[in-house]
């Protein structure tokens, strides 16, 4: 796919979903001798995200792993979707379509893996990272040069805002 196509269909994003486990984080778990699962989360793709919001692209999560880590992220960057605990995510996908009354073809999805596949194949800009699995690369409108909790995110982020024209009146307020 050409830049070209990728600002088209970064241009029609409505709303913006991510995965958590390998987007939102490099994909690893912590276990503590507890059993307490910690997750680490890239400050960059935060900002990225409020900004992207702040533009009026609507964030979302949807999730196949349940953890309170990833609710307190969301409330922290004012992620108010999120569904977690989805192993098919096209339930909760659905149920997103209906509360924000966009159609697939204006929502972005950033996944990994192939449980990804059926939301990716289905909205109008697929993302995936340069470790997403092989199936996942194939079907994606793009691929991103950072990992994922590695900028990534932000790396999705910042191409909307510029292929939306909001980039530089997002950044504004830094350079006042």
């Amino acid at each position: 796919m050409t830049p070209l196509e990728h600002t088209t269909r970064a241009a029609r994003v409505k709303v913006m979903i991510f995965d958590v486990d390998g987007i939102l984080t490099d994909g690893s778990l912590t276990y503590g001798a507890d059993g307490e699962i910690t997750k680490t989360f890239n400050v960059l793709d935060g900002l990225g995200i409020q900004l992207l919001q702040k533009t009026g692209v609507i964030t979302a999560i949807i999730s196949a792993r349940k953890s309170p880590i990833v609710l307190a992220r969301a409330r922290d960057l004012g992620i108010n979707h999120v569904w977690q605990g989805h192993h098919d995510k096209r339930v909760a996908f659905a149920e997103l379509l209906e509360k924000t009354g966009v159609t697939a073809e204006q929502c972005g999805y950033i996944g990994d893996d192939v449980i990804d596949l059926p939301l990716l194949t289905q909205v109008g800009f697929a993302v995936t990272v340069p470790t997403g699995h092989p199936e996942v690369q194939y079907r994606a409108h793009y691929v991103t040069r950072a990992g994922g909790g590695r900028g990534a995110v932000r790396e999705v982020c910042d191409m909307v805002m510029r292929a939306q024209g909001t980039y530089e009146q997002a950044l504004a307020p830094y350079f006042a």
